[in-house]
């Protein structure tokens, strides 16, 4: 990191703690382990308090007594450490994963070319030493091989060698370590045999390893999530600026990070509410529904409170502010997310798991054939030799390639069920699910709220009232007006603020707006009566009124996706912020009977973790900015692509539409891309048990050693390609009532 940054401006100091806080984003994590030599390493400093280590994002939070830590000591730190580290910055962050992905590439493409090329030496010496290639030919390919491989193995094998010369300094074990000794030791001992005009030379089994090592490592880094941030996608919802009324009462537009508490803030019709406060004068309509799940719009006046990212859809509100910079609800959720994320991050994946067991077992074969060999009276060269061959079968290239290679295939069979795959380990941790849990608002209905009483409406008249609300941005005039035939406008329109629109069409009055605005109070209480749920707007056109009920409909195969759900034994579950009479609607019609209503984002936490503590591992599904600390803190987690950014960021897949069925997809479609990956790992450890012992006892040179080695990495990626296969439908469109058993999740209360 330059000495130029001053980290004094990335600090942020907890009063009721206080602690110092200073987020780090941390280059040259490559695995699990690096979490740990990262948080003992940084956690053992006197003074600090706490250290985490999200390795999704490679975001480094530390915690330290004021006064007891100077920041800077934790960077240089972590240089000893071997990594470097900078202020967490989402865009830097994100051209730092770009710049990685493009140099592993390069790499690929440098050993992809040198192996080609030494191959076709390579095979000329092969042929010739059973026929007649005289040694100062074999030698003079063996120098064109070193020649080519020597440079190419020194810059594609960086990945690896810093990883593993890391890992070594700090006293810590990982595959680049077995992967590195390999490749080292098969150009050593091959310019050895190539000064000594040996008839075999290994320059092709290092360079063709780095690249079957590299494929794999950029296939990981496809399927890995790109760094997103979520304070930046919430200043979306925040607002930068709020207009600020002074005691005299003129407006000033100022950067919210200037808005003091106590201030009064001036919020326009159509604008997102930029601070948490209460309303100190004039009264509006607010939509919330991305902030808190509630649907309906609620009327606000004098005295109620608002939250930051709310939108105000009727008239001008004065607002005391409460919270503004920090310290809103929106603060809240960024720190929910954090959280969750942060403990999610630590999830271990199959790769990781096996690689803790596998890199020990292969240095201490390779180790333990060297001195075996010598002990029995071999020479030292051919004992080497024994030990290179044992390293380079045992090579984890079959390893490095089962769970990336499968990850690819899975995400393009998601990807034709409607999902795109965001998290790597996404896939693995859905197939563990054995619970889901919904949002309601926005996941199990659609997004946009429809005509709820179409039958009843003249056609003519919805016709008319579409084309006039083409000229409003209200969201249910935009709702409604998603029903126009005729895509054209009316001329002339005019809009009365928190009224309607209304307009003269061949010399008739046409209104759309509230029921008051078209006289039309006593036909929309009568409509309402018998849907309390739904938000209404009313059309007049010379004295001819009707209204619309506007309500979200659930999705169009809500009710056979969660019947197939409920028939292969998953618990099922509904955690809203909607109000309570919408979500025991919803509940009723899916046949859900556990449902809680009305819950904020910290609830929606404590739900989750009630079912955990129960033994459960959950799939959250949810859409809103109230959902984003669940997805991030549920066992995996599905959003549509229609979402809120953060909840976006926060899930491991989007799908695609209006079917919920990709749900059911994702879940099928991990549990069999699950099973391809251990029966991977399981080709990988019976070819391991089969030819290690061969090339212990001295019966595999390097070169059959590479041969094999290519092969089962072959086999893995050919095994792979069944994960490409759909999953049998678990159930017919519209199951017989006898397949649907009652058994949902139960809540902690």
């Amino acid at each position: 990191m330059s000495p130029a940054i001053d980290l004094s401006a990335f600090i942020h100091h907890d009063a009721k703690t206080g602690l110092n806080r200073l987020d780090l984003a941390v280059e040259g994590i490559d695995c699990a382990a690096c979490i740990g030599d990262i948080e003992r390493g940084i956690g053992r400093m006197k003074g600090v308090t706490e250290a985490r280590l999200n390795y999704t994002n490679r975001r480094l939070g530390v915690a330290w007594q004021a006064q007891d830590v100077e920041p800077a000591s934790i960077v240089e730190k972590l240089r000893q450490l071997g990594y470097r580290a900078h202020p967490f910055e989402a865009s830097r962050q994100e051209q730092i994963e770009a710049a990685e992905m493009r140099f592993l590439i390069r790499c690929l493409a440098v050993s992809g070319f040198a192996a080609m090329n030494i191959m076709l030496f390579s095979v000329s010496v092969w042929s010739g030493n059973v026929t007649d290639i005289t040694p100062d030919t074999r030698d003079m390919f063996h120098w064109l091989s070193a020649l080519i491989a020597l440079p190419a193995a020194a810059y594609a094998g960086q990945p690896f060698f810093r990883n593993a010369w890391r890992a070594i300094r700090n006293r810590s074990m990982t595959m680049d370590v077995p992967i590195s000794l390999g490749i080292l030791l098969a150009l050593g001992m091959s310019l050895f045999e190539t000064l000594h005009s040996a008839e075999h030379a290994y320059f092709d089994s290092a360079v063709m390893l780095l690249f079957f090592l590299l494929l794999g490592r950029v296939l990981d880094q496809v399927m890995r999530k790109k760094t997103r941030s979520v304070a930046d996608n919430l200043m979306a919802l925040k607002g930068e600026t709020a207009i600020v009324l002074d005691v005299s009462g003129e407006a000033r537009q100022v950067p919210v990070r200037a808005v003091k508490i106590g201030d009064l803030v001036l919020v326009r019709p159509g604008e997102r509410i930029a601070v948490d406060g209460t309303v100190a004068q004039g009264h509006s309509t607010v939509d919330a529904s991305l902030v808190t799940g509630e649907t309906m719009q609620a009327e606000i006046g004098p005295g109620v409170p608002v939250y930051a990212g709310t939108l105000n859809i009727g008239g001008t509100l004065q607002v005391r502010v409460t919270a503004a910079h920090e310290g809103t609800l929106l603060d809240e959720v960024n720190r929910l997310v954090a959280q969750a994320a942060d403990a999610r991050s630590r999830y271990l994946r199959l790769a990781d798991k096996a690689a803790r067991i596998y890199s020990p077992i292969v240095h201490l074969a390779a180790f333990s054939t060297c001195i075996g060999w010598v002990l029995i009276g071999a020479s030292l060269h051919d004992a080497i030799i024994t030990a290179i061959a044992v390293l380079i079968i045992t090579c984890p290239c079959a390893l490095a390639l089962a769970v990336p290679a499968t990850q690819v295939v899975a995400s393009g069979a998601l990807f034709k069920a409607g999902l795109l795959l965001q998290a790597p380990d996404g896939i693995e941790r859905a197939a563990q699910c054995d619970t889901v849990v919904f949002d309601k608002t926005g996941t199990l209905t659609l997004p946009e709220p429809r005509i709820a009483n179409r039958a009843s409406v003249d056609p003519e008249l919805l016709e008319a009232a579409a084309r006039l609300a083409l000229s409003s941005r209200h969201p249910l005039a935009m709702a409604l007006a998603a029903e126009a035939q005729r895509r054209v406008p009316f001329e002339h329109v005019e809009e009365v603020t928190g009224e309607g629109l209304r307009t003269i069409v061949d010399g008739v009055e046409y209104r759309l707006g509230s029921a008051a605005f078209c006289d039309a109070e006593a036909m929309a209480a009568e409509a309402l009566g018998t849907q309390r749920d739904a938000s209404l707007i009313a059309f007049r056109r010379d004295g001819v009124c009707a209204v619309f009920l506007l309500k979200q409909a659930l999705r169009p195969d809500a009710v056979e996706t969660v019947a197939r759900l409920r028939a292969q034994n998953y618990a099922l579950a509904i955690l809203s912020g909607d109000n309570e009479s919408a979500v025991a609607q919803v509940a009723r019609a899916l046949g859900i009977t556990e449902w809680k209503s009305g819950l904020k984002p910290a609830d929606k936490i404590a739900a989750l973790d009630g079912l955990k503590r129960n033994g459960r591992r959950v799939l959250m599904v949810g859409d809103g900015l109230n959902d984003a600390p669940a997805l991030a803190a549920a066992h995996a987690s599905l959003s549509p692509v229609s979402a809120a950014h953060v909840a976006q960021a926060s899930a491991d897949a989007l799908f695609i539409g209006e079917a919920l069925a990709p749900v059911d997809a994702m879940l099928g479609l991990s549990r069999k891309a699950v099973r391809v990956m251990k029966d991977n790992l399981w080709i990988a450890v019976v070819y391991n048990l089969i030819a290690v012992p061969l090339a212990v006892f001295g019966h595999v040179t390097p070169l059959i050693a590479a041969a094999a080695m290519s092969g089962s990495s072959i086999i893995v990626t050919l095994s792979a390609l069944r994960a490409s296969k759909p999953m049998r439908a678990a159930l017919p469109a519209h199951p017989p009532a006898t397949l649907v058993p009652r058994q949902e999740a139960r809540l902690a209360s």
